[in-house]
């Protein structure tokens, strides 16, 4: 015999998704601004540049690689 589901217990499942899912693209979000930025400093330091522009690329280029990323991961959730 089939059991008869809960409304309330539909809803909690289907929030607790919803959270694991914002979460994992909150730190796929967070992981590919901090790799980009690191390479802009470690390209910085081997070039020996006086000024950090390759950490200032790396830092913008993250957030747009960031954002692209959860933009498409996004549209493809819904």
């Amino acid at each position: 015999m089939k059991r008869k589901s809960n409304p309330k217990e539909n809803k909690k499942k289907k929030q607790l998704s919803s959270a694991i899912k914002y979460s994992g693209l909150a730190f796929q979000m967070i992981v590919v601004i901090l790799l980009v930025l690191y390479a802009g400093i470690k390209l910085d330091e081997y070039l020996q540049k006086e000024f950090p522009l390759f950490t200032f690329i790396g830092a913008i280029l993250g957030v747009f690689l960031a954002l692209y990323f959860a933009v498409k991961d996004f549209i493809k959730m819904k």
